[in-house]
């Protein structure tokens, strides 16, 4: 597997082994297919994750049930142009709207009460990913300062 656990994004090397394995081999083809062309490489690899994959704070968890397939609308139409919204790797269409609920209460969602389910995964995955930002940045000051 040439995508090394260092050369993979921070929210994989947190994930389990088969998200890690999932995102190497499709990585792996994917540059072999489209001819070294890296971005393009990066965006079927990350697709592939997410059809089994949710996006949960700073890793990679298996959907609900073992569900596997879309996770928005956006992931639903498919392609690189397509239409819809994306809620940024939340799967809304694999959880309730008050799972969703008590997840975004979790993270202390503020006006949680009016959204819909996209809004929902959407505020949640805008929270999470502040959220994990904050705590790298933290990391790297306290590795800064020994």
């Amino acid at each position: 597997m040439p995508a090394s656990k260092a050369r993979m994004p921070r929210t994989l090397r947190k994930s389990p082994a088969k998200a890690r394995r999932t995102y190497a081999e499709t990585l792996e083809s994917a540059e072999k297919t489209y001819g070294g062309n890296e971005e393009r490489a990066h965006r079927a690899a990350f697709a592939s994750l997410k059809h089994s994959f949710e996006k949960v704070g700073d890793h990679w968890e298996p959907k609900k049930g073992g569900r596997k397939g879309p996770s928005d609308e956006r992931a639903r139409s498919g392609g690189r142009s397509s239409r819809g919204r994306s809620a940024g790797g939340v799967d809304v269409e694999g959880h309730t709207r008050d799972e969703l609920l008590a997840r975004a209460k979790k993270l202390g969602i503020t006006g949680r009460s009016r959204m819909t389910k996209m809004e929902l995964g959407q505020a949640i995955a805008k929270r999470e990913g502040s959220r994990a930002r904050s705590t790298a940045r933290a990391g790297r000051r306290a590795r800064t300062r020994s």
